[in-house]
Parts: structure tokens; C-alpha cells; sequence
């Protein structure tokens, strides 16, 4: 069998896999991510058809009502179509659907790309003698809540570095490994940077999966870098930012549960992370083509910083040797949820490459993505959110990720590659 009909063996397996016959997502009078309206859905109202729903709701679309109710699911998409010229400089044709909406979405760990990128770019400002990735990253704690490393058991040494931490987050996007680097930054330095580059909505304001009040999340750790014989290179006190932030109105489904009671009413975001899908879309561009956009959405970083980012975006956990993760838990389509969902028994074909960035929490499940396809010469980019919370209650952990989400996110990666197939002449 040639190259290309394994391929297509493949994708129609996953396909098939990924959609049961006949079935149907239904939209559930609770599902508005929004508001707290449990009054049933207005009938969806008559707009002209987008590119992107042209493609993807097909009359034989196991997601109708995905499209029917767009608003419930909170769908925002952006697709890129690459081409490039006979000097191979790329050519950017951006599809949209939803994602001018300006409806909140909690960005979960897709807010860990930004702060991994801005840690290699403050090594750079700070141009000390010795400092680098590489260097033993020693965190200390100065203020209530917060938590020290000394050492970390999953690199050869032991000894924790930012290298170390950018490899876990794009890897199997640990969470302590985005709080230390946060620490490192502050969110200060964060929000200031991302503004900067046209960003003006990103709020990134605290750690994750641990329970800080927004005073602590303010405060951050103090941290010395040591070289390999454990003098001291660099030291950073910690530090509190002052800095006040935007007034927010973010709230997010009709009831949520706390200390086992619930509460019938929307759960507050407004002192959450916020950063918009064109955003995330824009920085993961930024990363594979920075010389393709204006100087002032570049972040500061050298060749081999983006080399390194890409090489981990783009890993599978079993190709990095150390640390051993365990193949059932981190299978090699982990956290390659367009195109793959959670299908641990598909591997990623030869010659196709994925560079992203997910997150899932509050029932939102997100990816943002690069692909390219060496095999067939081709290459796009799809970065997207879907709300899986039918019953519109949070922090019950009864998400619909297995029936909805996944599914779906394999769906639409399925269908705008085999879209790109056709356009490349396959």
C-alpha cells in the first residue's frame, strides 16, 4: 500500500471512530455559557453561511446543533490557509466563525504558551553572564501561600531549570511548571508585554490548580539561578504588583458548586485569566513565522529560542527519553486534540508535525495549532473552543468532554484537513 493510502486509511479510521451514525449533539436549555437563562433556545436566527460552516456542517454533520446553537457552545474558530509563493514566502488567508464575539471563555492552559515564550525573552533582557535556560532555578517563598522548589525529580540532574519547565508545558502541560514560571515573570511583566504587542485584552493574573486569593497571586516568589556548581549567577527578590486591573462583567454559566453546596447563580471570572482566541492564534503564528509580522507583535527571542519552542510544541512524550512518561497516561496524541480527540491508538502519521498548545478546564476545551504535512506539502493552521457544560453547572466536574468536545475537536480537524488535501491535489 503507497505512503498516501495509509494515510487515507487512517484519517477514514479515526474518521469513523470519532462520529457514531446518526447521532447528534443536543443543546440543552442550560447550556448558554453566558447567562443564566434556563428559558428554552430561540429558534437560531437566518445569518449569511461563513466559509467555515460551509465546511464543516455538512447535511450528514453528526454537530448540526452545534452550528444551530453556536452562542451555547460558545464556538469560536479561526482557520489559516498557508500557501507560499515560488520564493516559499507564505501567503495567510484567515477564516473566521465566532471568534469576533468578544464572549468571555476561561483560556485554561493555552495561557501557559504566552508566559513560556515571555520566560525565554526575560533571560534574554536580563543578559547576565552564565544565565540561561539551563541554569538551576531555585524558588524560595516570601508570602503567605506560596510553595518552594529545590529540586525537580524529572530531569537527569535533578536540578530544575526553565528548559525544564517550557518541556512539561508543552509535553503534558504540567501545571506547577507554568506557576514557576509565572513567578519568574510576574504577572506585572506578563500583561505589560502581551500588551504591548497588541494584546490589550490579556489578563493572565494568576497561578493554576492551587487555591490563592487574588493578593497572592499578586505576589510573587523570590528566585536565585545558580550554574553547575551551585555559585550563585543571578538573584530576583519577590514581588508585588501593584497594578490595578481592568473592570470585568465575566460570568460564566446558571449555577456552580463551592464546599459541596450549589449556588444558583453564574460563577464569577472576572478575576480570572482572560486572553482571546485571535490572541492565542496570533502569538502561536508569531512562534512559527515571526518574521511574517510586524515588528511590534514579535516577541524578543533568538533562533534557537524559537527552535526550542517548536521542538517541544511539536514532541510526542515518548520521543523525549527522559523523564520516561508512562505511554497508557501520556499516549503520543496526548494533548493533540484537533485532529486526534483522545484517541490513544492512533498514531500521528509520517510527515505530518503538530505544533500547539491545549487547555480544558470549566468545561471549555481548547487547542490552538500548527500543522505541517512535509508528505503532501501543505500547511495551516486552526486554533478553536468549544463549551462542554450542557447542564450549565461548574465545579460538579460533569463536563462533556468524552461526548462532545473531543469528538468534535477531531471532527473539525478531520475535515479541514481533508480540505487542505483537496486543495493540495490529493
Amino acid at each position: 500500500m503507497s505512503t498516501f493510502n495509509t494515510w487515507k486509511a487512517i484519517l477514514a479510521f479515526i474518521f469513523l471512530a470519532a462520529c457514531s451514525p446518526g447521532k447528534k449533539i443536543q443543546p440543552s436549555p442550560s447550556s448558554n455559557p453566558v447567562t443564566a437563562s434556563e428559558l428554552p433556545l430561540p429558534m437560531p436566527e437566518k445569518k449569511e453561511i461563513s466559509f467555515l460552516e460551509k465546511l464543516l456542517n455538512s447535511e450528514n454533520s453528526p454537530f448540526a446543533n452545534i452550528f444551530q446553537y453556536p452562542d451555547s457552545f460558545n464556538l469560536q474558530i479561526i482557520y489559516t490557509q498557508i500557501d507560499r509563493d515560488k520564493d516559499k514566502k507564505p501567503r495567510f488567508t484567515d477564516h473566521f466563525y465566532g471568534s469576533g464575539s468578544g464572549r468571555y471563555f476561561y483560556p485554561a492552559s493555552t495561557v501557559k504558551m504566552p508566559v513560556a515564550i515571555l520566560a525565554l525573552q526575560k533571560l534574554r533582557e536580563l543578559n547576565i553572564p552564565g544565565l540561561d535556560a539551563n541554569s538551576t532555578m531555585i524558588t524560595e517563598t516570601g508570602y503567605i501561600g506560596q510553595t518552594p522548589v529545590y529540586n525537580d525529580p524529572s530531569t537527569p540532574d535533578g536540578k530544575p531549570t526553565i528548559a525544564n519547565y517550557i518541556k512539561k508545558i508543552f509535553l503534558v502541560s504540567d501545571n506547577d511548571a507554568y506557576n514557576r514560571l509565572y513567578e519568574f515573570l510576574g504577572p506585572e511583566y506578563i500583561n505589560d508585554e502581551l500588551q504591548k504587542r497588541g494584546y490589550a485584552e490579556a489578563e493572565i493574573i494568576h497561578r493554576l490548580e492551587t487555591s490563592l486569593t487574588e493578593d497572592q497571586n499578586r505576589h510573587t516568589n523570590p528566585i536565585r539561578f545558580l550554574d553547575a556548581k551551585g555559585k550563585l549567577i543571578y538573584e530576583q527578590p519577590g514581588k508585588e504588583n501593584k497594578k490595578g486591573y481592568s473592570t470585568r462583567n465575566d460570568k460564566l454559566g446558571r449555577a456552580y458548586m463551592r464546599n459541596g453546596e450549589k449556588l444558583n447563580e453564574p460563577l464569577d471570572f472576572s478575576r480570572k485569566n482572560r486572553i482571546g482566541l485571535s490572541s492565542l492564534h496570533s502569538i502561536l503564528k508569531s512562534v512559527m513565522f515571526p518574521e511574517y509580522l510586524p515588528a511590534n507583535q514579535r516577541f524578543g527571542l533568538t533562533k534557537d529560542d524559537y527552535a526550542f519552542l517548536r521542538n517541544f510544541m511539536s514532541a510526542t512524550p515518548s520521543s523525549v527519553g527522559l523523564p520516561p512518561y508512562d505511554a497508557e497516561t501520556y499516549y503520543d496524541t496526548y494533548c493533540k486534540f484537533l485532529l486526534f480527540g483522545a484517541d490513544k491508538n492512533t498514531k500521528i502519521p509520517t510527515g505530518l508535525k503538530v505544533y500547539n498548545k491545549v487547555g480544558d478546564a470549566y468545561g471549555h476545551l481548547l487547542d490552538i495549532a500548527y500543522f505541517s504535512d512535509t508528505l503532501h506539502n501543505l500547511e495551516f493552521m486552526i486554533s478553536a473552543i468549544i463549551y462542554c457544560n450542557k447542564d450549565g453547572i461548574l465545579n460538579d466536574d460533569k463536563y462533556d468532554y468524552d461526548e462532545l468536545g473531543f469528538p468534535f475537536m477531531k471532527y473539525l480537524g478531520q475535515e479541514i484537513y481533508k480540505y487542505e488535501l483537496k486543495r493540495a491535489g490529493f
